[in-house]
């Protein structure tokens, strides 16, 4: 027996205001499609503009109007009113829709036929889906704890000796087949990015960073940086200001991926972050390695006509910009810097006497330290500058002054036949043993030294460049 359903109509439009004025305060203020007044959670920031007695918006409140179109269809749409509107959310599930017909201007993608077989599930034990990507005649599905694909209008025939093969088929998504290996993408879909055939992501339950190529998943975290992304992935997320995120792009203009690791700066209750932890850094396919270190911390990238692009606090940046200062990043200016170790005659406790480098004018060794035990470091002051470290009878050193009377003396590097040299002057405190100690001795003691060197404020914005470092040592009299 047939059931009679009342079915209502409407097409219209809505006139609303997006901001009120002071001649007309009580003008209703539009708060987003929601109608959600401001203030109330799930609203919409009031949008806010100087023209304020033209601020109008027109919204239709038809479900497929406008969509693909240059114009608005003037017939009805039918719609139905459930008594009982019940909902269940399955988080591990797929559902699709039905199609688009560009050549009829059929639009079906807002169907969901509950006749139809129109849904995939992937496996719960492997935690709600993250991230769908669609390539060529397949779907990856990125969980929580696993990554899968699943053939798009195709299906896997098995022979009786287990080999599969592909065959045409009326389903939309075929069955899912996952890739080897317990690696899934967490809570950080926004760690995604593809270039090419491979797809770069993050599992942080895992510690690791991800590539998933031809031949399979492949953790690139390992690649000399097991024990940093350890630590880094254990600070993302605190009990105080919970989950952080991890923002991935891949930099089409150095071929690169490029990935962003940011604590909370906020709780959910609004206590503030005082210093959140943030890491930026990026890995080479040429090298198979992790080549650099950003000081940038963007809330979003992304790379577009061959350029890459990234976004902070509301505004929208070119990178790699040939009109603007090297090492500027949302108009601040940062040093470029590379730490190190000596490390020559690894059971030898030696004395540092020097720093010496190879390349262009500008760089400074902010520090220098050797390890003489685990409780022990020896360090030296820091190395000014050829630059910085010039001065003469009326200008002193690291002041930003050109020195021009001759004679001219150097308190940092000084050069000869195009290398730069220095002598490392003690800062450290007295120690059992020492006679003499701090500035008044030359070098420093111990088994390695960590080394730090950077380019100092007049030459960070330019280009720069640094072939090798050295340093002269002996054994220590002890």
């Amino acid at each position: 027996m047939g059931a009679i359903i009342e079915v209502k109509y409407f097409n219209s439009f809505l006139l609303k205001k997006t901001v009120n004025t002071a001649l007309t305060p009580d003008a209703a203020a539009w708060n987003g499609s929601f109608g959600v007044p401001a203030g109330v959670a799930g609203a919409y920031p009031v949008f806010t503009t100087v023209d304020n007695t033209h601020s109008w918006v027109i919204e239709e409140s038809r479900i497929r109007g406008g969509y693909n179109n240059t114009n608005i269809d003037y017939g009805v749409k039918a719609y139905l009113v459930e008594d009982e509107p019940n909902s269940s959310v399955r988080f591990n599930s797929m559902i699709y829709s039905g199609i688009f017909n560009s050549r009829t201007g059929i639009n079906n993608t807002n169907e969901f036929s509950v006749g139809t077989d129109i849904t995939r599930s992937a496996d719960p034990i492997n935690g709600s889906i993250q991230k769908l990507y669609a390539e060529d005649t397949a779907l990856l599905i990125f969980q929580q704890d696993k990554v899968s694909r699943a053939p798009i209008d195709k299906d896997v025939i098995y022979n009786a000796e287990g080999g599969g093969s592909l065959t045409a088929s009326n389903m939309v998504i075929g069955d899912i087949i996952p890739y080897a290996g317990e690696y899934g993408i967490s809570n950080n879909p926004e760690s995604f990015a593809v270039y090419g055939y491979r797809k770069y992501f993050t599992d942080k339950n895992r510690n690791s960073v991800l590539r998933l190529s031809r031949d399979g998943i492949t953790e690139i975290s390992q690649y000399g940086m097991i024990d940093y992304f350890r630590d880094q992935f254990g600070a993302l997320n605190t009990q105080t200001f919970g989950a952080g995120k991890a923002i991935g792009a891949y930099d089409i203009y150095n071929k690169q991926y490029v990935l962003s690791l940011q604590q909370s700066p906020k709780a959910a209750n609004g206590t503030v972050n005082p210093s959140p932890t943030t890491a930026t850094l990026a890995f080479d396919e040429r090298v198979l390695g992790w080549t650099s270190f950003f000081s940038y911390v963007p809330d979003q990238t992304l790379s577009l006509q061959s350029n890459y692009y990234s976004f902070k606090n509301g505004g929208f940046f070119k990178h790699y910009d040939a009109t603007q200062n090297r090492n500027t990043f949302y108009n601040t200016a940062y040093d470029s810097s590379i730490k190190f170790v000596f490390n020559p005659s690894v059971s030898l406790s030696k004395v540092f006497k020097t720093v010496n480098y190879e390349g262009g004018n500008g760089w400074e060794v902010s520090k220098f330290e050797a390890a003489r035990s685990f409780e022990l470091v020896d360090s030296c002051k820091p190395v000014l500058s050829y630059i910085d470290g010039a001065y003469d009878s009326a200008t002193p050193p690291n002041t930003g002054a050109a020195a021009t009377t001759q004679p001219i003396f150097y308190a940092g590097f000084v050069k000869k036949e195009g290398k730069y040299f220095a002598n490392l002057v003690n800062s450290s405190d007295a120690t059992a043993g020492e006679v003499i100690f701090g500035a008044s001795m030359t070098g420093v003691k111990g088994y390695f030294a960590t080394v730090t060197i950077e380019s100092d404020a007049t030459s960070r914005i330019k280009p720069m460049e640094l072939f090798a470092v050295s340093s002269d040592y002996i054994e220590s009299s002890y």
